[in-house]
């Protein structure tokens, strides 16, 4: 039997096995017998199969390979760790989807809507003496607090606040009433055509104008307002000497933050009614497109084209007219240049937010924009309180009339 002895732990032999090597049994060399030795000796060829295993060097050493000493330069990514693997991963992510993100915004800033020439026929045509008869007026209370009665055809007529001829129609304000209680007589038209789309020529020989003011040429469907939108083709108020105001108001869903082509001033962008305290998207022409600029001129014209693409406005003076607007042919706006105004379809579906539009022209006095103390105190110095010097004030409303040459209106076939 062999002769066991156990060691003695000390503090070298506390190895990977820890305290356990104190209990491992000591043999003492000589008593068994060298098998190995033995074979060696007996087969000497096979003496070398098992090479005794070479020391590994520590790490660190300049014998240590490169893939246990991670020394690779901090570009190769054999030696990153994991966690840099990673960052590094999502930062190029984070990167491609900022490109695709940029490239998208970046064609979506300069998309443009198609504006191809369409083939125009006159459908309706609104002028001579008998230009009132396609027009309804208006006679309920004004929904923007305006002080101002709107009147009937026969008590318009009695009162020479429309009347017209073979060559123009004029729409006034009552100017021979003194010291009004309820309001100014004045007259609201609306057309009883209704149209979703197509080119519209305003032929305009005169433009109001005048403190406590408010007049417009607009579209609308009044029975559906805001849902079926609203085009103000030509607006001002007071004086008028800020040029004509073209603006949409829409429900939402509706911004102009896309590309234009204009030679008008844009401001507001969202055409939402109830947004930028109601004002809509508007673009704001030079002094010479509305008021006693416009009139010295001799007037001139406005066209509107309602489509799927877009809304845009033009402004000729009167001579300027395009020959294919002044000879009565079919008009082509492609052939025009830029528009005064432009609101593209990019952001706006055009046909969902404007139908069923009614063609109107109306003289409001004071009211909600042209009463306001931003306006007709603080921009157009206009004296008193408004409603006050509307009131007592009959005769300086001389200037407060449209005159139109004609409206005609043109569809696509």
């Amino acid at each position: 039997m062999a002769r066991l002895e156990y060691f003695s732990a000390t503090s070298d032999e506390y190895s990977r096995f820890g305290g356990a090597a104190s209990k491992m049994p000591k043999f003492e060399l000589g008593q068994y017998p060298n098998r190995y030795a033995e074979q060696s000796t007996r087969f000497p060829e096979q003496s070398n199969r098992y090479p005794a295993q070479q020391q590994q060097a520590p790490y660190g050493t300049s014998d240590t390979p490169r893939e246990l000493s991670g020394r690779w330069p901090w570009y190769d990514p054999r030696g990153w760790s994991l966690r840099t693997k990673l960052l590094i991963a999502a930062g190029i992510v984070v990167v491609i989807v900022g490109i695709i993100v940029g490239v998208v915004e970046g064609t979506k800033a300069s998309a443009y809507p198609d504006y191809s020439a369409l083939n125009y026929t006159l459908v309706d045509t609104y002028s001579g003496t008998e230009f009132f008869e396609s027009f309804d007026y208006y006679t309920a209370s004004d929904p923007t607090d305006g002080f101002v009665q709107y009147v009937d055809a026969s008590t318009a007529d009695m009162m020479n606040l429309t009347y017209a001829s073979n060559s123009s129609a004029v729409l006034r304000v009552d100017t021979s009433t003194e010291n009004q209680t309820s309001g100014r007589m004045s007259v609201r038209l609306t057309s009883k055509n209704t149209y979703n789309d197509g080119l519209f020529i305003f032929d305009v020989v005169h433009t109001p104008y005048g403190c406590a003011t408010w007049p417009a040429l607009w579209l609308t469907d009044p029975s559906n307002w805001p849902e079926h939108g609203e085009i103000d083709v030509m607006e001002s108020n007071n004086k008028g000497t800020e040029g004509n105001a073209m603006t949409l108001h829409t429900t939402s869903g509706c911004k102009m933050s896309g590309k234009r082509k204009e030679t008008g001033t844009a401001l507001e962008q969202n055409c939402l009614w109830s947004a930028n305290d109601e004002s809509g998207c508007s673009v704001e022409g030079a002094t010479a497109t509305y008021g006693e600029a416009f009139n010295d001129n001799g007037g001139g014209v406005y066209a509107m084209e309602l489509r799927d693409a877009g809304i845009r406005v033009w402004m000729f003076s009167r001579d300027e007219i395009p020959s294919d607007i002044s000879n009565g042919s079919s008009p082509d706006p492609s052939t025009w240049g830029e528009a005064l105004a432009d609101f593209p379809s990019t952001h706006c579906d055009i046909s969902s937010h404007f139908t069923n539009q009614s063609i109107i022209a109306n003289i409001d006095v004071c009211g909600d924009l042209a009463g306001a103390t931003a306006y007709y105190t603080d921009l157009y110095n206009c004296p008193g309180r408004c409603t006050e010097w509307a009131a007592e004030n009959g005769a300086n409303f001389t200037n407060a009339y449209w005159e139109f040459n004609s409206f005609k209106v043109y569809q696509s076939s």
